[in-house]
């Protein structure tokens, strides 16, 4: 779809596109076909695509995949989705919030009979809700075989960084997953044009979690208090953020091995589980 077909699309609906929820359009068939390779799709695949929009990308995916569910939360687009590809026997769309959606469960009556459920994950992931979707489509049981997201480009330079530049959003995804930078994105390419370029985010899951953990939930209970003040010593981060003593958090911090004057973006995933495990074991 070109710029002109989305825009006579969008009034033929009385729609218009709104900044404010990321709903910018990719119209560069040379990028939408480089997001569609990048998810390496075969008739053997279900795929899960989030936040289709108008469908520019659907188009590519349906013409790839096995069978394609794809969740849009806009009735506007939804409506417009289901007009597109009402004769499209591989194309099942769902009107929902993929923040609320439980995503094996959806996807268990497309896969084959009897078999385990395999799928992979195609998202043009808005701003304002990617680290929320992201961590909820990861932590599934079981996870995708393959993620790829579109998103701003800060927001996957940040995603793949490494101890000494990690962040909250990273440690996240990490923990879950091994990603990397396919392809930057010009805004050049978007209808309407964004202030920021954009990047192609793959994420192959990890067969196991990148770290031992008895309970992920308060792993990232202690991740979230360390980075909740991130221009603090470790210590005093963690102290106000888990509400303990500083003197008894630097304790736990020796005992994991971790000097208390470091800061929260330069520890790795294995030095947080350590770091847990001593807070766990004084709680």
């Amino acid at each position: 779809m070109n710029v002109a077909e989305i825009k006579a699309l969008l009034a033929e609906h009385g729609l218009r596109p709104h900044k404010s929820l990321g709903q910018n359009f990719l119209v560069d068939p040379i990028h939408l076909e480089r997001i569609a390779e990048a998810a390496d799709l075969d008739r053997n695949d279900l795929v899960l695509e989030v936040g289709p929009g108008l469908g520019a990308l659907t188009e590519y995916l349906v013409a790839r995949a096995g069978q394609v569910v794809a969740v849009e939360l806009d009735a506007g687009f939804a409506a417009i989705l289901r007009q597109r590809f009402a004769g499209v026997p591989n194309f099942h769309l769902v009107h929902a919030d993929i923040l609320t959606v439980d995503i094996p469960a959806l996807l268990a009556p497309f896969a084959p009979s009897g078999e385990p459920l395999h799928y992979k994950v195609v998202a043009n992931l808005p701003y304002v809700i990617t680290s929320a979707a992201l961590r909820h489509i990861l932590e599934n049981t079981p996870p995708p075989e393959l993620l790829v997201v579109l998103v701003q480009r800060e927001v996957a330079q940040r995603i793949v960084a490494r101890p000494g530049d990690l962040s909250l959003l990273a440690v996240s995804v990490q923990f879950y997953g091994e990603p990397e930078i396919v392809a930057r994105i010009p805004a050049g390419a978007f209808y309407p044009v964004p202030s920021v370029d954009s990047a192609i985010l793959r994420v192959t899951p990890h067969p196991e979690r990148a770290v031992r953990v008895e309970d992920s939930e308060a792993f990232f209970t202690v991740v979230r208090a360390g980075f909740g003040q991130k221009r603090k010593q470790l210590k005093n981060a963690l102290a106000s953020g888990l509400s303990r003593p500083v003197a008894q958090v630097e304790a736990d911090l020796r005992a994991a091995g971790i000097d208390p004057r470091r800061r929260a973006e330069t520890l790795s995933l294995e030095e947080w589980a350590r770091v847990m495990a001593e807070l766990e074991c004084d709680a």
